[in-house]
């Protein structure tokens, strides 16, 4: 087995329809996790394609008098040009109707009929068309379960919620009951099969249930794989689209063993939430009977939601990726969509935090930075820096910091939760413009020359770091930002190999950097602005007055003590499906512990390491028993905090 791999997939996604946010979401993971691990020095082997069969594919293309094939065939491009603007750095594109795929997947169905894990029955039962899923007795809701005892009662989708139709029709089947306890011993052998562990755990639930065997052929349609040997059938198209991704690197092909044994099992498979149990039982059955190795993980990532709706073609609430990207830029949306949005949870779509995340965070935060530290080589002439042969101690503390950084960054990567990663880099961009303003290089440019090139250096070397470590998130500002500090990625290196040494040893010099006169993040004109500007001024008509009892006076206000502190534990209560109980420290006013009710928006792992602002003079009052000696400052999910590293106990005046 090749150990210095990395092969991740994609979902293929089903083309009735151009791309949606959500689409580009899952891809996007992927391409991230391809990126960082292509920097880490693994030959890197990344899947995405088309799933091009099925009976909605035929319906949609029946009502736009098209033939099935030359309806695929259209949008097609609107994903491979989609994935080229958002620079997804693909190794293949697979459709299922390419020849060699369905092949493979022919060959697949032979080898399991022979060992009779394959045999034919009538199925009768509801089905989905929209989602391809036969809904089984299980899968309906309390209220369709009282509902199919009617007469021609109606049966709801568990994923889409839609009207399923009862079908009755000879069928192939897959013994997928045979394999019931194999996959029980499988995940309890691989607890980290399925990340996040909530997924994990309904997976578990759904196969202790009890598994009947799964059709996998249709003789109502006819827009499919041909089944071998029966003329009559199809392939179901999950039975042929699971398998793209075996039939990507050499599966059934006459001289793809060696392919196959190079890249399979797959290292990494991105999904939603709402395919979980094809990925999760299904897959993993066909691969047993297959005698194939497991993946080694599925990331299962929530919905992007739009209100209380997850955001679908087929609901009509998608989000175009291209406009988002005229509008905002490409690397902009990129590290949104990989920052703010949860692998463990739904989340919400929001233009305003798009633009408080370029403004506040990239324009702000890091593209501040840089320019200030740009501006200041250049007015002083500083444009080849001599660092010190010996650091301070002070220098000596950042680039420790750095070091853990990066080491709990990739952590965090590895185990695919990477809004964790950049939140925990984020904490040491904030760490260095606290460095950088505490020492004011402005100051020491004239009177303290070394001094000032050492702030200049240890600053350059952590937005070195910066950028290495955000490139996978951002690739083409990134790759501008370190050429304006004289530095390319090493992509034939390891990425541990290079960045370390340059960042903790003392260097010589610094030479040949050239820092750039433009700005690598911009700050936008948000909507809520232009708002502003056009607002007619008669505003009595949208602004609601406010009762004289709201108003309180300065006096009122003063005797609220608010101040900010690190949370250091976190962990959730149990019996609670809302409360987190935090252990946060104050610096010299103390260590307080205090409940916050954001556990339905954020794990512990989100908050332990973050500064919140916290009402610290309550009085202590009992929750589930336990005292609470505060409150932290939230709004709609998001924690009130700093932008920057404050000392705790630092009041907020």
């Amino acid at each position: 087995m090749n150990k210095n791999k990395f092969y991740v997939t994609t979902p293929i996604y089903y083309v009735t329809a151009a791309p949606h946010l959500g689409s580009l979401y899952s891809t996007l993971l992927a391409d991230v996790a391809a990126r960082y691990h292509s920097m880490m020095g693994k030959n890197v082997f990344f899947l995405v394609g088309t799933d091009e069969h099925g009976q909605k594919i035929a319906e949609a293309a029946k009502k736009v008098n098209k033939h099935p094939q030359d309806f695929v065939d259209g949008f097609v491009d609107s994903y491979s040009s989609m994935w080229k603007l958002y620079n997804i750095d693909y190794s293949k594109f697979i459709r299922t109707t390419d020849k060699y795929h369905q092949e493979a997947v022919q060959t697949w169905i032979s080898r399991l009929i022979a060992q009779k894990d394959i045999y034919k029955d009538t199925y009768t039962g509801w089905y989905c068309t929209p989602c391809e899923t036969f809904v089984t007795q299980k899968d309906q809701s309390e209220d369709d379960k009282a509902n199919s005892k009617e007469a021609n009662a109606e049966i709801s989708c568990p994923s889409c919620l839609r009207p399923t139709n009862e079908i009755s029709e000879e069928c192939y089947f897959f013994r997928l009951s045979a394999y019931q306890d194999k996959l029980l011993s499988f995940f309890e052998k691989h607890p980290d099969f399925i990340s996040p562990k909530e997924r994990a755990q309904e997976v578990i639930s759904f196969v202790k249930g009890g598994l009947k065997d799964l059709s996998i052929s249709r003789s109502t349609i006819s827009w499919g794989i041909p089944f071998p040997g029966d003329s009559k059938h199809v392939t179901y198209v999950w039975a042929d689209a699971l398998n793209n991704y075996i039939s990507a690197v050499g599966y059934g092909s006459a001289n793809g063993e060696k392919e196959l044994h190079a890249w399979w099992p797959a290292d990494l498979q991105v999904l939603g939430k709402d395919i979980v149990r094809f990925h999760a039982v299904y897959w993993p059955a066909f691969l047993m009977a297959s005698e194939l190795a497991q993946p080694k993980k599925l990331l299962v990532h929530g919905w992007i939601k739009m209100g209380d709706q997850k955001m679908s073609k087929s609901l009509g609430n998608a989000i175009d990726p291209k406009s988002l990207a005229d509008k905002y830029g490409v690397d902009e949306i990129r590290y949104y969509l990989m920052r703010k949005m949860a692998i463990t949870q739904d989340s919400q779509f929001s233009i305003a935090d798009i633009e408080q995340s370029i403004n506040s965070e990239l324009a702000d935060d890091l593209g501040n930075l840089l320019n200030r530290c740009s501006t200041l080589c250049q007015k002083y002439d500083y444009l080849s820096i001599q660092a010190p042969s010996t650091w301070s101690d002070e220098t000596k503390k950042l680039q420790e910091k750095c070091h853990l950084m990066i080491k709990d960054s990739l952590d965090m990567i590895e185990q695919g939760f990477f809004y964790r990663a950049i939140n925990n880099i984020w904490e040491y961009i904030n760490i260095t413009n606290a460095y950088f303003h505490a020492n004011e290089p402005w100051k020491q440019a004239a009177s303290n020359k070394e001094k000032f090139q050492e702030t200049i250096a240890a600053t350059v070397y952590s937005l070195r770091a910066i950028g290495i470590m955000l490139w996978p998130i951002m690739p083409e500002k990134m790759e501008t930002l370190l050429s304006s500090i004289g530095y390319s990625i090493p992509m034939s290196s390891r990425l541990t190999h290079t960045l370390n040494p340059e960042i903790s040893k003392p260097t010589p010099s610094l030479s040949d950097i050239s820092f750039s006169d433009n700005l690598v993040m911009k700050k936008i004109d948000t909507l809520f602005k232009k708002m502003e500007k056009t607002m007619d001024q008669s505003t009595e008509q949208i602004i609601t007055p406010v009762e004289e009892t709201n108003f309180i006076s300065i006096d009122d206000f003063a005797k609220v003590d608010l101040r900010v502190g690190t949370i250091f534990e976190c962990e959730i209560v149990e019996k609670s499906d809302k409360l987190l109980k935090l252990q946060v420290d104050f610096g010299s006013f103390g260590k307080k512990q205090i409940f916050s009710g954001m556990r339905k928006f954020l794990s512990p792992q989100d908050l332990i390491g973050k500064q919140g602002v916290f009402v610290v003079n309550f009085k202590p009052r009992n929750i589930m028993g336990m005292p609470s000696e505060g409150m932290m400052l939230t709004s709609d999910g998001a924690v009130l905090n700093p932008s920057k590293v404050i000392e705790n106990g630092s009041k907020v005046v």
